[in-house]
């Protein structure tokens, strides 16, 4: 039920982003972003982790900066996913598009799941 709930939460930042942030490009309509919510959804349970661990002393150096940029890699991993898998989802037009993008979902993240009582652990 956790997974559906965040999946969810996803969904809507992923809307949100794509509403907001000019160069998130929406390919196949409402499936699109369910299917790019999913593999953000995905991409943040596996992938982003590794990332952050592996990127630990330049963020250290940069006093954190850096994970802004290791966010928006994780949001191009999860464009790639959804669009050459399923064929339809979010299309990342540049790095800041997806710089942006992804600071927008995390707030959008952050909010939505304060509301629905979604836990970050």
């Amino acid at each position: 039920m956790s997974f559906i709930l965040t999946w969810v939460v996803a969904a809507i930042a992923a809307a949100a982003a794509c509403w907001l942030v000019p160069g998130l490009v929406v390919l196949g309509g409402y499936m699109g972003i369910i299917t790019f919510a999913l593999a953000v959804a995905l991409v943040n349970a596996s992938i982003r982790p590794i990332m952050h661990f592996i990127s630990l002393p330049i963020t250290i150096l940069t006093l954190g900066i850096f994970h802004f940029v290791v966010n928006a890699i994780a949001l191009n991993i999860a464009s790639w996913l959804s669009l050459n898998l399923f064929h339809v989802g979010v299309y990342v037009e540049s790095f800041w598009a997806a710089l942006w993008g992804s600071i927008v979902i995390s707030i959008v993240s952050a909010i939505v799941g304060s509301i629905v009582g979604l836990d970050d652990d």
